[in-house]
């Protein structure tokens, strides 16, 4: 609220064009994932001037456009498949926003905003490739005039094919004219908001024609849609089921509005934070819940539009939201002649973004690894559907990091001449070490995932060293931390050197690390004397000749 108290009129201009641009492609695509979600698409109009609302009160982006979204609406759906009764839908939708939007303000105020980091790119470039193929199938049956069927992406997929017969050749040529007709504005006019303009193509020619009369599905009537307080309404056991699902789309929602946030944030020399924009989401969440809306996130596309459009600072969405509350209360029974194909259409459109074949090329020239992550978190969710697939790259994401992670390098050090400095003798060609005393240096930080194979390490470079060292010394620089089963295996690694008539030495140990050490019972037995604050300490203290050989 802060950021509008100092707000100059120059800047109305640009947010008024901004909010309308936002206003023209919010509403086309909220009522189009409204049906995604499996709600009404009155729905859509509760929900989206209560989360521009809310996002602009808290948030710290100038830039991002909160509202409904393809992943955020088809996450909904998934995470209510299976609880309760078709009946329920809109219940069970508004608990999902209330239960994600919950953890992710718990989870901002704990500070946890940097779990994202986690989400490996590669992973998450897969799975929305898959939910953006999902997507597009479940839009198939609308654009076919067909039953859509169940399962994951190929029973869908099978269904529409093996109902080929029965297409409504009229309600296909509907869809593939809109598909066109999008295609044609945005390739051509990019500045005209083509969804809206081919919505209200679509609502003329459907009364014009009579096209429910030809066999063409459409919306039918919309009650007027104006957001009031209403609790979802369903039972604890129901609060319960849904939970699970209600964490990954947590996850994926915070992902997909801080993503586009973080790059406005950077082409415009902003600065946001990650818990304050994990806040600001999940009220935006809580409150839309409240409202019997659903899940809701950062739109890129929208944000990119209103940007382009001169829209500069939050009162985009201020105004936004009074444009939206007055459609919804006052022009809903517009959208009665509205086809379903047009909405399919718009949707497929929308979510074409996601299908990164260019990425995946990238990641095939440059890094087979994140092509194999990538193609099975793709394949995870075509075959075991949303949830278990976005399950599916959270975990290749943490296998990912702890690989990455393990695959620490053990380096030996030698003095750099002339100085009492050590470096890396493999990158330093004038380092020298000195003889007996064996100076290595994982290059990374210690933990459970990695000092087993550290510990290895250094026993192959013991067994290596000519002559065989008296002392070896452990570089800590990158270890801020030392936890009990890093300093258990440093402790096993002390006992195998000291069989061996070989000291250990630690240099350059952190504050917070040698206070883990003190608790530890390697301290007692390492003794004051093999802790140092320097290497050049440390092999002083090994060899008080300071001899510096060849190695």
């Amino acid at each position: 609220m802060g950021r509008l108290r100092g707000y100059r009129g120059s800047a109305l201009r640009g947010d008024g064009l901004g909010a309308l641009t936002a206003w023209a492609l919010i509403v086309p695509e909220c009522v189009a994932y409204a049906q995604i979600a499996g709600v009404p698409p009155q729905n859509a109009f509760y929900a989206a001037p209560v989360a521009l609302l809310v996002y602009a009160l808290l948030g710290r982006s100038n830039f991002l456009v909160v509202g409904a979204t393809s992943a955020a609406s088809v996450l909904s759906a998934s995470a209510i498949a299976g609880v309760g009764s078709a009946q329920d839908a809109v219940g069970l939708s508004a608990a999902v926003a209330v239960i994600a939007g919950a953890v992710l303000v718990v989870a901002g105020f704990a500070r946890l905003g940097f779990v994202t980091n986690f989400l490996a790119e590669p992973a998450l470039v897969g799975f929305l490739f898959g939910m953006a193929l999902t997507i597009v199938v479940r839009q198939l049956s609308k654009l076919t005039g067909t039953d859509g069927g169940d399962g994951n992406f190929f029973a869908r997929l099978w269904t529409v094919v093996s109902h080929a017969p029965d297409w409504s050749v009229t309600t296909l040529a509907v869809g593939v004219a809109s598909l066109l007709s999008l295609f044609v504005l945005e390739r051509f006019l990019p500045k005209l908001p083509a969804a809206l303009l081919v919505l209200v193509a679509g609502l003329a020619v459907s009364a014009g024609a009579g096209l429910s009369e030809h066999g063409v599905e459409t919306v039918g009537k919309i009650p007027s849609a104006v957001p009031v307080p209403h609790l979802p309404g369903i039972s604890g056991a129901d609060w319960l089921a849904l939970a699970g699902g209600a964490l990954g789309v947590a996850l994926v929602v915070f992902a997909e509005a801080y993503s586009v946030a973080g790059r406005f944030a950077r082409e415009h020399g902003q600065e946001i934070d990650a818990d304050r924009e994990m806040i600001a989401v999940g009220a935006a969440n809580v409150a839309v819940g409240l409202v019997r809306g659903f899940t809701v996130s950062g739109s890129a596309s929208r944000s990119a539009a209103a940007a382009g459009a001169g829209g500069r600072t939050p009162m985009v969405s201020l105004i936004a939201a009074v444009l939206i509350l007055l459609t919804g209360a006052f022009l809903t029974p517009l959208f009665t002649d509205l086809p379903e194909a047009v909405l399919g259409a718009i949707v497929i459109v929308a979510v074409r973004g996601f299908l990164r074949v260019g990425e995946l090329r990238r990641y095939a020239r440059l890094d087979r690894p994140s092509l194999w992550v990538a193609l099975t978190a793709l394949v995870g969710v075509l075959l075991f559907d949303l949830l278990p697939g976005l399950l599916l790259a959270v975990a290749l994401s943490l296998l990912l990091f702890i690989a990455a992670a393990s695959r620490r390098n053990v380096a030996v050090l030698g003095r750099l001449p002339d100085t009492r400095l050590y470096g890396d003798i493999t990158e330093h060609t004038g380092a020298r070490t000195v003889p007996g005393v064996l100076v290595v240096r994982p290059d990374g930080s210690l933990f459970f995932g990695n000092i087993s194979r550290v510990r290895l390490a250094v026993r192959h470079q013991v067994r290596a060293a000519d002559p065989p060292p008296h002392t070896v010394v452990l570089d800590l620089a990158d270890s801020y931390h030392l936890g009990v089963p890093v300093l258990d295996v440093l402790d096993e690694l002390r006992d195998e050197l000291h069989r061996q008539s070989v000291a250990l030495h630690l240099a350059h140990l952190r504050a917070r690390a040698a206070t883990s050490l003190d608790r530890h019972p390697l301290a007692a037995r390492l003794g004051p004397h093999a802790r140092h604050r320097t290497v050049d300490d440390a092999v002083t203290a090994a060899d008080p000749t300071g001899r510096c050989g060849g190695g």
